[in-house]
Protein backbone atom coordinates (compact mmCIF):
# COMPACT_ATOMS: atom_id res chain seq x y z
CA UNK A 1 0.00 0.00 0.00
CA UNK A 2 1.72 3.59 -1.12
CA UNK A 3 2.06 6.05 1.71
CA UNK A 4 -0.77 8.36 0.27
CA UNK A 5 -3.22 5.43 0.40
CA UNK A 6 -2.56 4.51 3.89
CA UNK A 7 -3.24 8.97 5.01
CA UNK A 8 -6.64 8.38 3.11
CA UNK A 9 -7.08 4.55 4.89
CA UNK A 10 -6.54 6.20 8.18
CA UNK A 11 -8.81 9.42 7.87
CA UNK A 12 -11.30 6.54 6.39
CA UNK A 13 -10.98 4.94 9.68
CA UNK A 14 -11.25 7.99 11.64
CA UNK A 15 -14.22 9.20 9.75
CA UNK A 16 -16.38 6.01 9.98
CA UNK A 17 -16.27 6.05 13.81
CA UNK A 18 -17.28 9.71 13.58
CA UNK A 19 -20.31 9.00 11.93
CA UNK A 20 -21.02 5.25 13.31
CA UNK A 21 -19.76 6.61 17.26
CA UNK A 22 -17.80 3.15 16.90
CA UNK A 23 -14.72 3.47 18.16
CA UNK A 24 -11.76 2.03 15.94
CA UNK A 25 -8.40 0.51 16.22
CA UNK A 26 -5.39 3.45 16.73
CA UNK A 27 -3.93 4.35 13.07
CA UNK A 28 -0.52 4.27 13.82
CA UNK A 29 -0.64 0.74 12.25
CA UNK A 30 -1.03 2.39 9.26
CA UNK A 31 0.95 5.29 9.69
CA UNK A 32 3.64 4.39 12.26
CA UNK A 33 4.17 6.27 15.75
CA UNK A 34 6.32 9.22 14.34
CA UNK A 35 5.17 10.32 10.88
CA UNK A 36 3.35 13.40 11.92
CA UNK A 37 3.14 15.43 8.47
CA UNK A 38 0.96 12.50 7.31
CA UNK A 39 -0.81 12.68 10.74
CA UNK A 40 -2.03 16.27 9.53
CA UNK A 41 -2.74 15.02 6.23
CA UNK A 42 -5.50 12.52 7.73
CA UNK A 43 -6.88 15.21 9.73
CA UNK A 44 -6.64 17.54 6.69
CA UNK A 45 -8.92 15.12 4.76
CA UNK A 46 -11.59 14.83 7.41
CA UNK A 47 -11.61 18.66 7.83
CA UNK A 48 -12.04 18.97 3.71
CA UNK A 49 -14.73 16.50 4.39
CA UNK A 50 -16.60 18.60 7.02
CA UNK A 51 -16.52 21.58 5.28
CA UNK A 52 -18.21 20.29 2.26
CA UNK A 53 -21.14 19.18 4.62
CA UNK A 54 -21.54 22.68 5.89
CA UNK A 55 -19.42 23.08 8.22
CA UNK A 56 -17.34 26.30 9.70
CA UNK A 57 -13.89 26.94 10.40
CA UNK A 58 -13.78 28.88 13.71
CA UNK A 59 -10.84 28.39 15.40
CA UNK A 60 -8.02 25.88 16.30
CA UNK A 61 -7.29 24.57 19.59
CA UNK A 62 -3.84 23.47 20.75
CA UNK A 63 -3.13 19.84 22.61
CA UNK A 64 -0.32 18.41 24.50
CA UNK A 65 0.85 21.59 26.31
CA UNK A 66 1.32 20.11 29.46
CA UNK A 67 4.94 18.98 29.20
CA UNK A 68 4.68 15.96 31.39
CA UNK A 69 2.18 14.78 28.46
CA UNK A 70 4.28 15.88 25.43
CA UNK A 71 7.14 13.45 27.49
CA UNK A 72 4.48 10.67 27.59
CA UNK A 73 3.94 10.50 23.92
CA UNK A 74 7.66 10.67 23.17
CA UNK A 75 7.55 14.73 22.04
CA UNK A 76 8.53 17.60 22.13
CA UNK A 77 6.00 20.31 21.26
CA UNK A 78 1.74 20.22 21.28
CA UNK A 79 -0.24 19.79 17.98
CA UNK A 80 -3.51 21.28 16.73
CA UNK A 81 -6.56 20.88 15.99
CA UNK A 82 -9.57 22.43 13.88
CA UNK A 83 -12.37 23.72 15.88
CA UNK A 84 -15.81 24.25 13.56
CA UNK A 85 -19.59 25.77 14.60
CA UNK A 86 -20.82 22.30 15.18
CA UNK A 87 -18.53 21.98 18.23
CA UNK A 88 -19.30 24.95 19.75
CA UNK A 89 -22.06 25.03 22.58
CA UNK A 90 -23.89 27.04 24.46
CA UNK A 91 -23.49 27.45 28.29
CA UNK A 92 -27.33 26.66 28.78
CA UNK A 93 -27.45 23.55 26.51
CA UNK A 94 -26.83 20.06 27.89
CA UNK A 95 -24.33 18.03 25.10
CA UNK A 96 -26.59 15.37 23.40
CA UNK A 97 -24.62 11.91 25.09
CA UNK A 98 -24.99 10.60 21.56
CA UNK A 99 -22.29 13.36 19.69
CA UNK A 100 -20.37 12.09 22.38
CA UNK A 101 -17.38 9.34 22.46
CA UNK A 102 -15.37 8.84 25.56
CA UNK A 103 -15.76 12.35 26.82
CA UNK A 104 -12.89 13.74 29.18
CA UNK A 105 -13.20 17.85 29.89
CA UNK A 106 -10.88 20.15 30.77
CA UNK A 107 -10.72 24.18 31.56
CA UNK A 108 -8.85 26.23 29.58
CA UNK A 109 -8.32 29.90 28.38
CA UNK A 110 -9.46 30.88 25.13
CA UNK A 111 -7.95 33.90 23.03
CA UNK A 112 -10.41 35.15 20.18
CA UNK A 113 -8.39 37.49 17.54
CA UNK A 114 -8.72 40.83 16.42
CA UNK A 115 -7.17 40.52 13.21
CA UNK A 116 -5.64 38.31 10.60
CA UNK A 117 -1.62 36.77 11.15
CA UNK A 118 -0.69 36.36 7.72
CA UNK A 119 3.01 35.86 8.66
CA UNK A 120 5.41 34.88 11.40
CA UNK A 121 5.58 36.32 14.66
CA UNK A 122 8.90 37.02 16.49
CA UNK A 123 7.26 37.70 19.90
CA UNK A 124 4.56 37.48 22.40
CA UNK A 125 4.29 40.92 21.89
CA UNK A 126 3.44 40.66 18.41
CA UNK A 127 1.00 37.95 19.46
CA UNK A 128 -0.57 39.89 21.83
CA UNK A 129 -1.48 42.71 19.48
CA UNK A 130 -3.30 40.36 17.48
CA UNK A 131 -5.60 39.06 20.90
CA UNK A 132 -8.89 40.68 21.42
CA UNK A 133 -9.83 39.45 24.44
CA UNK A 134 -9.11 36.35 26.46
CA UNK A 135 -12.61 34.23 27.56
CA UNK A 136 -12.47 31.00 29.88
CA UNK A 137 -13.35 27.99 28.34
CA UNK A 138 -14.11 24.39 28.73
CA UNK A 139 -13.36 21.91 26.14
CA UNK A 140 -14.35 18.42 25.90
CA UNK A 141 -12.10 16.06 24.55
CA UNK A 142 -13.18 13.07 22.90
CA UNK A 143 -11.12 10.15 21.06
CA UNK A 144 -12.64 7.99 18.17
CA UNK A 145 -9.57 5.28 19.14
CA UNK A 146 -10.69 2.29 21.26
CA UNK A 147 -10.14 2.52 25.20
CA UNK A 148 -7.62 6.02 24.46
CA UNK A 149 -5.13 4.10 23.42
CA UNK A 150 -2.84 6.88 21.17
CA UNK A 151 0.38 7.97 20.83
CA UNK A 152 1.12 11.24 19.14
CA UNK A 153 -0.02 10.06 15.11
CA UNK A 154 -3.46 8.82 16.65
CA UNK A 155 -3.92 12.03 18.17
CA UNK A 156 -3.47 14.46 15.52
CA UNK A 157 -5.35 12.16 13.06
CA UNK A 158 -8.11 12.33 15.07
CA UNK A 159 -8.39 16.49 15.13
CA UNK A 160 -6.09 16.39 18.19
CA UNK A 161 -9.01 14.68 20.06
CA UNK A 162 -11.35 17.34 19.62
CA UNK A 163 -14.93 17.41 20.35
CA UNK A 164 -16.91 20.16 22.18
CA UNK A 165 -16.16 23.31 23.77
CA UNK A 166 -18.07 26.14 25.32
CA UNK A 167 -16.78 29.88 26.42
CA UNK A 168 -18.04 31.66 29.21
CA UNK A 169 -19.42 34.74 28.86
CA UNK A 170 -16.63 37.63 29.96
CA UNK A 171 -14.24 39.08 27.78
CA UNK A 172 -11.23 40.37 29.62
CA UNK A 173 -7.94 42.50 28.32
CA UNK A 174 -5.08 40.67 28.71
CA UNK A 175 -3.31 43.78 30.50
CA UNK A 176 -5.84 42.52 33.07
CA UNK A 177 -5.35 39.22 34.38
CA UNK A 178 -1.99 37.04 34.90
CA UNK A 179 -1.90 34.15 32.35
CA UNK A 180 0.74 32.70 33.94
CA UNK A 181 -0.28 32.40 37.66
CA UNK A 182 -3.96 32.74 37.25
CA UNK A 183 -5.71 29.36 39.27
CA UNK A 184 -8.18 27.41 37.65
CA UNK A 185 -10.84 25.30 39.62
CA UNK A 186 -13.33 23.02 37.99
CA UNK A 187 -16.03 21.57 39.76
CA UNK A 188 -18.59 18.92 39.14
CA UNK A 189 -21.65 18.88 41.81
CA UNK A 190 -20.16 21.17 43.97
CA UNK A 191 -17.03 19.05 44.40
CA UNK A 192 -13.75 19.94 42.81
CA UNK A 193 -12.21 17.93 40.38
CA UNK A 194 -9.35 19.87 39.06
CA UNK A 195 -6.98 22.32 39.82
CA UNK A 196 -4.18 24.30 37.94
CA UNK A 197 -2.77 27.64 36.86
CA UNK A 198 -1.73 28.97 33.81
CA UNK A 199 1.36 27.88 33.59
CA UNK A 200 0.26 24.18 33.50
CA UNK A 201 -0.23 25.13 29.49
CA UNK A 202 3.17 25.78 28.44
CA UNK A 203 4.68 28.09 31.21
CA UNK A 204 1.92 30.67 29.75
CA UNK A 205 -0.77 30.56 26.99
CA UNK A 206 0.76 32.83 25.09
CA UNK A 207 3.60 30.34 24.37
CA UNK A 208 0.84 27.82 23.45
CA UNK A 209 -0.89 30.44 21.31
CA UNK A 210 2.76 31.46 19.76
CA UNK A 211 3.76 28.18 18.42
CA UNK A 212 0.23 27.76 16.84
CA UNK A 213 0.43 31.23 15.26
CA UNK A 214 3.78 30.37 13.49
CA UNK A 215 2.79 26.79 12.45
CA UNK A 216 -0.44 27.29 11.05
CA UNK A 217 2.16 30.02 8.66
CA UNK A 218 4.44 27.44 8.07
CA UNK A 219 1.27 24.99 6.93
CA UNK A 220 -0.31 27.89 4.68
CA UNK A 221 -3.34 28.10 7.30
CA UNK A 222 -3.03 31.98 8.63
CA UNK A 223 -5.12 32.22 11.69
CA UNK A 224 -8.31 34.77 11.25
CA UNK A 225 -9.84 37.71 12.54
CA UNK A 226 -12.38 36.70 14.96
CA UNK A 227 -10.56 32.93 15.25
CA UNK A 228 -11.03 31.36 18.28
CA UNK A 229 -7.91 29.73 20.08
CA UNK A 230 -8.63 27.08 22.79
CA UNK A 231 -4.90 27.11 24.51
CA UNK A 232 -4.97 24.28 26.58
CA UNK A 233 -5.85 22.28 29.52
CA UNK A 234 -4.86 24.27 33.13
CA UNK A 235 -5.43 21.30 35.20
CA UNK A 236 -6.13 17.40 34.82
CA UNK A 237 -8.16 16.45 32.47
CA UNK A 238 -11.65 14.41 34.12
CA UNK A 239 -13.55 11.66 32.82
CA UNK A 240 -17.52 13.23 31.81
CA UNK A 241 -20.71 10.66 32.50
CA UNK A 242 -23.81 11.15 31.50
CA UNK A 243 -25.96 13.98 33.27
CA UNK A 244 -22.59 15.38 34.43
CA UNK A 245 -22.26 19.10 35.13
CA UNK A 246 -18.82 21.11 35.36
CA UNK A 247 -18.45 24.33 36.70
CA UNK A 248 -14.92 26.27 36.34
CA UNK A 249 -13.45 29.22 37.38
CA UNK A 250 -10.51 31.11 36.75
CA UNK A 251 -9.10 33.97 38.93
CA UNK A 252 -9.11 37.45 37.12
CA UNK A 253 -11.17 35.96 33.58
CA UNK A 254 -14.33 34.08 35.06
CA UNK A 255 -16.06 31.34 34.93
CA UNK A 256 -18.00 28.98 32.52
CA UNK A 257 -19.92 25.86 32.84
CA UNK A 258 -21.18 23.13 30.67
CA UNK A 259 -23.60 20.32 31.14
CA UNK A 260 -24.40 17.00 29.72
CA UNK A 261 -27.20 15.00 28.65
CA UNK A 262 -28.49 11.52 30.03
Amino acid sequence: MSEKSKIVEAADRIWNSIHTKATCEPIRDLLGETDVEAAYEAQQINTMRKLSAGEIIVGCKIGLTSFAVQKQLGVDEPDFGMLTNVMMVNENTPIPWSELMQPKAEAEIAFILSKDIDKQLNSIDELIESIAFASPAIEVVGSRIEGWNIRITDTIADNASASHFVLGKSKVLLSQMDLEGCQMNMKRAGEIVSTGSGRASMGNPLNAALWLANTMIDKKAALKKGDIILTGALGPIVAVNPGDEFHAEIDGLGTVSVSFGK
